[in-house]
């Protein structure tokens, strides 16, 4: 959940989804920001947030994201933020149109697969996403396990000499 690793210079990644590349053919990416509010903010700088079962949906021209756990700030009052509420998505007029004729298309969904911080503002990667069937997840599982077997004699290789 919270491992707080670099990614690229000036993101400092917070949160991924493991889930979603476990469930999801991932077909395309975009960066939006988040309407938040100062208590969730300072809670997810300390990587208290939770990805795992959001979803975003686009409703009446706007983007929102739901299902997204972002526990209360440690230090806050009782004008602390609801965890699970609804935040809308900060895009662009010309990237809600488009997806909103891609989340039209039958299989298709919207998913949180990270969240970053950049330059010091939340950004959260969401993922144009189709769902695999049990036997593309057995696939994948397999492909993973054969290329960390070749990694690994390729590394054990490289010692023997």
């Amino acid at each position: 959940m919270g491992s707080m690793e670099k990614t690229e210079p000036g993101h400092k990644l917070v949160a991924t989804n493991k889930k979603a590349f476990h469930e999801y053919f991932i077909l395309e990416k975009l960066e939006a920001g988040v309407s938040l509010v100062g208590t969730e903010v300072k809670s997810i700088r300390e990587g208290r947030i939770n990805l795992k079962d959001s979803y975003a949906h686009i409703r009446e021209g706007e983007a929102f994201l739901f299902n997204c756990h972002i526990s209360p700030y440690t230090h806050g009052n009782r004008q602390n933020h609801e965890p699970t509420r609804t935040r809308k998505l900060l895009l662009q007029r010309k990237e809600i149109r488009k997806l909103i004729g891609k989340t039209q298309e039958k299989g298709l969904t919207l998913v949180p697969i990270r969240v970053y911080l950049k330059r010091g503002l939340v950004k959260i990667e969401l993922a144009l996403v189709r769902g695999k069937k049990l036997y593309d997840k057995r696939e994948t599982e397999k492909r993973k396990e054969t290329d960390r077997e070749a990694r690994a004699a390729m590394k054990h290789g490289r010692r023997s000499e």
